[in-house]
């Protein structure tokens, strides 16, 4: 029997190269400077996502585009200033290095995976981050979010964007997520760890101040275990900490729009504590693990001065756990376990 010879012009299957695997380290991004004209696409892109705000888009886009981008910018630029760095965006700073940190650690552990930051809003965009790794003979790829407590408006959202870049491809990539760590071992003892090494150098306040990114409460309501998932991270850094019953609160930041959203809110609450005479507060943001324009200005400077105007004594920020080891090593074990099963060590998948 002859043997079957392709014809010159014959379409040929690309070559199955070796299996390589990569981590996709995923924030919710910044605008590039700190200006109203960089903010602007930054805010259309952020509140124009349907997972951040859920209002039909007939009546808020007209809204969003006719009202608040004209207004809202350049008061938003003002507040990035206030906290931009020489390197540039405090969260874009951290979330890059993170990223190095934590190919770092996996690589001494034996694993040879590249990680990538990606933003959900701005640059390197997802869609970006993907299309280099896919060119670079990735074809695995673990989604990992600098998101502990698992929320639709953030964590589904960057599910939503990498599904439709898989959508447009014709060869995917095989994904999996980490959905959240709200109870991870090593990111509690992280929290523990950093908020121990400030009251060694500082001492201890009258009341520590947990506060997290809020939530409208129509989100809880509609299932949504974000709010079940930051509690649940309070209580076991408290109990890791060991610290008093009754000398700690959870608050919810960043309220936007004029619905009701997760309760307490921390600035009222802040105000609150100083008028009742609470001499000392401290305040952790446990969701962030990088330092941005929430922790920075939101609470180490409006929180701040809400406190002390209101007649507290002393207020502190406990910083994010930003690029300490403690986190880069339970950020790298939550890669780990997630990794599992995959070639990282140089075999063919």
């Amino acid at each position: 029997m002859p043997r079957f010879r392709p014809e010159p012009d014959s379409i040929q299957s690309p070559p199955v190269a070796a299996s390589r695997t990569a981590v996709l380290w995923c924030n919710l991004g910044s605008p590039q400077a700190p200006t109203a004209a960089a903010v602007r696409p930054y805010l259309a892109q952020f509140l124009g996502d349907p997972r951040v705000v859920e209002i039909p888009r007939p009546v808020w886009l007209p809204l969003l585009h006719g009202l608040i981008l004209r207004r809202r910018p350049a008061a938003s630029a003002a507040k990035y200033a206030s906290i931009w760095s020489a390197e540039g965006s405090p969260l874009a700073v951290w979330t890059h290095r993170q990223a190095a940190l934590l190919q770092g650690w996996l690589g001494e552990r034996g694993h040879r995976v590249a990680v990538q930051p990606a933003m959900r809003y701005g640059p390197p965009s997802i869609a970006a981050q993907l299309d280099a790794l896919k060119a670079g003979g990735i074809d695995r790829v673990l989604v990992l979010q600098a998101y502990p407590q698992y929320s639709a408006t953030t964590t589904a959202s960057v599910v939503d964007e990498i599904n439709a870049w898989q959508a447009r491809q014709r060869r995917q990539l095989e994904l999996r997520f980490v959905n959240d760590y709200h109870d991870d071992a090593g990111y509690i003892d992280a929290l523990a760890a950093s908020v121990q090494s400030h009251w060694q150098a500082h001492g201890r306040p009258d009341r520590l101040l947990l506060s997290f990114h809020g939530i409208p409460e129509r989100n809880i309501r509609l299932g949504d275990p974000y709010e079940t998932q930051c509690r649940r991270t309070a209580m076991q850094l408290i109990e890791r900490l060991q610290w008093r019953e009754d000398a700690w609160n959870v608050t919810f930041q960043s309220r936007f729009g004029r619905a009701a959203w997760l309760q307490p809110y921390t600035e009222p609450t802040l105000r609150e504590l100083g008028r009742r005479g609470v001499g000392r507060v401290d305040v952790l943001c446990p969701g962030f693990p990088a330092d941005c324009l929430e922790t920075l200005e939101e609470i180490a400077m409006e929180g701040r001065a809400a406190f002390l105007d209101s007649g507290g004594k002393a207020f502190h920020y406990i910083p994010a756990l930003n690029d300490a080891s403690a986190w880069i090593t339970a950020l790298a074990g939550i890669a780990e376990r997630h990794l599992s099963g995959w070639p990282t060590r140089g075999e063919v998948g």
